[in-house]
């Protein structure tokens, strides 16, 4: 399985944003996740995105690669 920043699999954020409504701000990823019980570490690593808007899934994927 690919590995994305810290070991984490961007897959494993994309499963905690399902039912997320496109397009969304940064902060309607977060309130999707906490709803979907995401754990800790993938809260984190959603709160490290970038801020700003995003088209789908192939955008938070795109924010997820730039997380330094």
């Amino acid at each position: 399985m690919t590995r994305g920043v810290g070991g984490h699999s961007p897959a494993n954020v994309q499963k905690y944003l399902s039912g997320v409504d496109y397009p969304a701000e940064k902060q309607d990823l977060i309130e999707c996740a906490k709803r979907n019980n995401a754990p800790d570490d993938v809260m984190e690593e959603i709160r490290k995105l970038p801020d700003e808007q995003y088209g789908g899934p192939q955008d938070v994927m795109k924010g997820y690669g730039d997380i330094e």
